[in-house]
């Protein structure tokens, strides 16, 4: 059954209901009656990201005379909340979306707006943010996919893996080398020379596609080159902080219908002649995964106003509410797992479906791991800069 709106916990302002109130009437509508399936499937619901960008939740701080929202970062983790409380699959493609079209917005020419930014808005084409590669994770300068000059453009030879929406995606933000350095370039995955190499099978977010794509002596032109030569690791850093901002908000969806979930059993299923909730054991683990929630999503809205207000801080600020939330949502999927008993080890119970999800926060969009290496990097650097 679909679960109600839940939880209101978020400290956002009256400024913020409107759009609060948008994503859950689509999530009621669109999203929470088909995740099950979708999860069981798994298939690419191109249909529900048409709906998404009809609803202007595509490329949410994106301007609106580029086609996008025009909103603030706020705004955009709020909706990533919204969205995966319904199913973090969905909430998913909306964060590749913003992350490419902020790399549009912020470096592409005129012509490149509108080969690729209007389309992805409207969901006329769909994305893949290509970085990783076998030798290159969370160290990008591993990176050997390489692209030489060739006449006026570019041949791109190299290949990549676990890449979100490569088996369904029309074009790509690729990270090459380029002699010493590294760049950015559009590739249309139809070109030739381009293969879709394979899809995972993969143990949560089922619905969310992802997969490797290789490059043979693509030809590229030369407006195929996103940003300066040599600017490929200032463009992709330079989103990095508000994709790990989505993450949070992803995670908080997450964790919020776990303990709806977990709430609602608790009050309904009765042991001993009582809810199951009148035990401590059960209702305290629920109270601490609030309380926790809470605190992560305060965390997050003062991340999403310091990289709104552009403080030197907020990628700091981004990254431990990435952490924070991320380590959370995955503690609060297994006490809902446990507060379910047995039937939330089985798969058509939400909190089975929930713990899967749940445990790749913790690695995608920088590793709990690497989050805390850039945190303690700031703290050194600004002298136990908690300012």
């Amino acid at each position: 059954m679909p679960l109600p709106p839940g939880l209101e916990l978020s400290a956002a302002g009256d400024d913020n209901r409107p759009v609060r109130q948008l994503v859950r009437d689509f999530t009621a509508k669109h999203v929470m009656p088909v995740a099950a399936d979708l999860d069981a499937s798994p298939r690419f619901p191109a249909e529900i990201y048409r709906e998404m960008a009809k609803a202007g939740l595509f490329g949410i701080t994106v301007p609106e005379e580029l086609g996008g929202a025009g909103a603030r970062a706020l705004d955009y983790l709020h909706v990533m909340e919204g969205l995966s409380f319904g199913y973090a699959s969905v909430a998913d493609q909306c964060g590749l979306v913003e992350l490419v079209g902020t790399l549009l917005t912020k470096h592409g020419t005129p012509d490149q707006q509108r080969e690729f930014l209007g389309p992805l808005l409207r969901a006329d084409r769909f994305c893949a943010y290509a970085l990783t590669e076998a030798g290159a994770g969370s160290d990008l300068r591993g990176v050997s996919t390489r692209a030489r000059p060739d006449g006026d453009g570019w041949i791109l030879d190299g290949e990549k893996v676990f890449i979100h929406n490569a088996p369904v995606a029309d074009f790509a933000t690729v990270l090459a080398r380029t002699g010493d350095s590294y760049s950015v370039f559009l590739v249309d995955l139809d070109a030739n020379g381009v293969s879709r190499t394979y899809r995972e099978h993969k143990m949560g977010q089922r619905a969310s596609q992802v997969g490797g794509l290789a490059f043979e002596s693509v030809r590229l032109p030369a407006g195929a080159l996103l940003g300066g030569l040599g600017e490929g690791f200032t463009l992709m850093t330079s989103v990095l902080a508000r994709g790990r901002l989505g993450i949070s908000g992803l995670s908080l969806g997450i964790s919020r219908a776990a303990i709806t979930a977990a709430t609602e059993q608790a009050e309904t299923r009765t042991a001993f002649g009582r809810p199951i909730g009148a035990n401590q054991g059960v209702a305290f683990p629920i109270a601490d995964a609030a309380a926790e929630y809470r605190a992560a999503f305060l965390l997050a809205e003062d991340a999403a106003r310091r990289l709104d207000q552009g403080q030197e801080d907020a990628a700091a600020a981004c990254s431990m509410a990435k952490l924070y939330a991320s380590e959370a949502c995955v503690r609060h999927a297994d006490m809902a797992v446990q507060v379910f008993g047995g039937s939330g080890y089985i798969q058509g119970y939400l909190p089975e479906r929930l713990y899967r999800d749940a445990r790749i926060t913790r690695i995608y969009e920088g590793t709990s791991e690497i989050q805390r290496l850039i945190i303690s990097r700031w703290l050194m650097d600004t002298r136990g800069g908690t300012r």
